[in-house]
């Protein structure tokens, strides 16, 4: 076996560190900073729905959202935020907000729309399926495997 020279088992990359305080922006730490970013854009997603703007509260709702494993009871309150304001969409304008995001708003959405079908009793899962449909429609299947393979959940 001469041609292998190579230890390959050093590169094992699931024996990595992986920090379940990452979020697509940055590190997030727990504290009450993060509960009071997730309270001020649930004001300003507020704010937009009261005066009909629909698509700057969705993508308002989808901005750095909190991940980690400590952070669940800011996780729970930012979920609620977004879902209020996917609720808030009519039917014929979801298609146009999706088309207005980028890949990783795209992704964070998804990303939601499974943490809203998780809770049936608590989210509307009719709308979550409508918005699910025009989001594979606009991002392709690609959306859905990056969500699920993602170790940092929403």
């Amino acid at each position: 076996m001469a041609h292998r020279k190579v230890n390959v088992d050093q590169y094992a990359d699931e024996d990595i560190f992986v920090d379940e305080n990452q979020t697509a922006q940055g590190s997030t730490a727990v504290s009450a900073q993060t509960e009071a970013d997730v309270d001020a854009r649930a004001g300003e997603v507020r704010n937009y729905l009261s005066r009909g703007d629909t698509p700057a509260a969705v993508i308002k709702a989808l901005e750095n959202p909190p991940a980690g494993r400590e952070v669940t009871a800011v996780k729970d309150k930012n979920t609620a935020t977004v879902m209020s304001a996917l609720a808030a969409a009519r039917s014929t304008d979801i298609l146009a907000i999706v088309k207005s995001l980028d890949s990783k708003q795209t992704d964070v959405l998804m990303k939601y729309i499974y943490r809203g079908m998780a809770s049936p009793e608590l989210y509307n899962a009719a709308v979550l399926l409508a918005w699910h449909e025009k989001t594979v429609e606009v991002a392709g299947l690609g959306s859905i495997v990056r969500v699920l393979t993602d170790r940092r959940t929403v």
